[in-house]
């Protein structure tokens, strides 16, 4: 519904542009100009806008930076390792020989010496729970002084962080890790692709950096080894990233692979969340934990059969009424397992099969109890590495730090509720960031019909099922909605397992993971939607 506007404080917004505006009785005002409708930036920024992730920030006073009755490290070889975009640095890793093993540093910006338990700044932080990202922009928890400055781990200066040390054997087993308060320097601020490059033989860098990188390694890769010998899941969904092409448009997409640096990151991050909730939960301590119940045994059995009607090899699994909880999680890992070895060399089901896996299990979330990490097979799990952008993080170094000694701020009263809360604000963070994603591919491949024709056909696989319809990614990147009712030749319905469409007369099927060629019918840009037809009947 329009709105009419005052003449007065319109400044220089100009028809077409999107606008922050309050409503009155019968009029409105506007607050602020976003920007043209027609440039991407200023779409995803009122998307932020909109769904209430961009807010005022509340007064805060950062105290000065003190070091005293901290360990100083700053003479060790430390790094950060993040995407090239990233400008908030909360984690960084140290590295070096100890006799026949191997001490490793996990440092994690000391957000809760800048942030005050129950300040306005802290309640304000516990409400909007996360940073939201979307492509090329952010809405931080925590204010931009704070996020890219004073708690960001910048190289070449001095940072205060809560460490986490553990030593490593001969055969690079964990010992028993300590934690304190600490001061460290980073000596580098690697991207993803500087750090395979220079693991690759590629690129130089720093000898001191590139020793402590290799000694990352070779620990990272023992540690998921391990994690997945002892039942951890095996799933491998990629993201996909975005380059605008400075003229309010987006110049491309492409689906990331996860490169081997994202993964020495991963494991240095799990084996310090690990550590700090093994003796939080030792000690029968209240945090956010980061819970991942077992499967329903039920659900398990429902993706074998689903599975196997796909045609996807599983191993040889006992009846359903025999699975127990404790025997469906063991299953799940291994048909993650086979799924993931499956789509990687029949090329087929890419994205279909490991989503059917994913959403066979339960959800994770936060809670105040220790439930467990199902999928990371871990007994004790918690989020401890990002505070500057997770507050459940924040509210596991206050409880760490009064554990160890190091400092006394509480936690909060309502527990119970912060996590059910988080948990919500998680699960909308991320609906803004997938909507993001659609809108920024809605409006590429926009760009691309104007130069291939609408007539163009692309090759596409069929990734979801349901009664109205199905689901197509096609183009790499590239998602739409195919209606049933361009299925022509039939009425066709979901079948039992709702692994396919069927024909009713037909039998006619349009299965998850057969290929479809698809021709795009329209495109709504600000939904991020795109509606297909197919070129090709599906298979039999």
């Amino acid at each position: 519904m329009p709105l009419v506007l005052d003449r007065k404080g319109l400044g220089d917004a100009r028809p077409g542009d999107l606008a922050v505006v309050r409503k009155g009785r019968g009029r409105a005002r506007l607050e602020r100009t976003i920007g043209s409708a027609r440039d991407i930036e200023s779409v995803l920024e009122a998307l932020l806008v909109e769904e209430g992730a961009r807010t005022a920030f509340e007064p805060h006073s950062p105290p000065a930076i003190e070091t005293a009755g901290r360990s100083d490290l700053r003479d060790l070889v430390t790094f950060t390792i993040d995407p090239e975009t990233a400008q908030d640095f909360d984690d960084a890793i140290s590295v070096r020989r100890e006799g026949d093993g191997l001490r490793a540093w996990v440092h994690i910006a000391d957000v809760s010496y800048f942030v005050e338990a129950g300040s306005p700044l802290d309640l304000g932080a516990a409400r909007r729970a996360f940073s939201t990202y979307v492509p090329g922009l952010v809405a931080p928890m925590l204010p931009p002084d704070l996020s890219d400055d004073l708690c960001s781990l910048r190289p070449q200066q001095d940072r205060l962080c809560v460490t986490v040390e553990i030593p490593f054997d001969e055969g690079l087993a964990p010992g028993e890790p300590l934690f304190y308060r600490s001061v460290i320097r980073s000596r580098a601020r690697l991207t993803y692709g500087q750090a395979a490059g220079m693991l690759a033989g590629r690129d130089g860098g720093d000898p001191d950096v590139l020793e402590a990188l290799r000694l990352a390694e070779r620990v990272a890769r023992e540690l998921r080894t391990r994690r997945f010998a002892r039942g951890a899941l095996r799933i491998e969904t990629g993201e996909v990233s975005f380059a605008f092409d400075g003229n309010g448009g987006v110049e491309r997409a492409w689906r990331e692979a996860e490169p081997d640096a994202h993964a020495l990151v991963e494991e240095f991050m799990i084996l310090a969340n690990e550590a700090v909730a093994g003796l939080l939960a030792g000690r029968r301590r209240e945090a956010l934990y980061r819970v991942h119940e077992r499967p329903d045994p039920q659900s398990i059995a429902h993706l074998v059969a689903k599975l196997v009607a796909l045609e996807v090899p599983t191993p040889a699994v006992p009846e359903a009424e025999k699975l127990t909880s404790q025997a469906a999680t063991r299953l799940a890992a291994r048909l993650a397992e086979s799924v993931t070895g499956y789509v990687s060399t029949a090329g087929r089901g890419r994205e279909a099969f490991p989503s059917l896996v994913l959403r066979a299990l339960k959800r994770a979330r936060y809670d105040p109890r220790n439930l467990g990490h199902s999928g990371l097979a871990s007994p004790a799990y918690c989020h401890f590495t990002s505070p500057i952008r997770r507050y459940p993080d924040l509210v596991c170094h206050r409880a760490l730090l009064r554990e160890v000694g190091a400092g006394d701020d509480p936690l909060p009263e309502d527990l119970p509720e912060l996590a059910e809360q988080t948990s919500v604000r998680e699960r909308s963070a991320a609906e803004v960031e997938y909507r993001a994603d659609a809108i920024c591919l809605a409006w590429l491949l926009e760009s691309q019909l104007f130069e291939l024709g609408w007539e163009a056909v692309f090759p596409g696989e069929i990734i979801g099922v349901i009664d109205s319809g199905i689901f197509v990614r096609f183009g790499e990147v590239f998602e739409g909605y195919v209606p049933a009712r361009r299925l022509a030749g039939d009425y066709f319905e979901v079948d039992t397992l709702a692994t396919a469409l069927v024909g009713r007369r037909s039998g006619r099927r349009y299965r998850l993971g057969d290929p479809l060629d698809v021709r795009i019918e329209s495109i709504d840009r600000p939904a991020g939607k795109v509606e297909l037809s197919p070129v090709r009947v599906g298979s039999r």
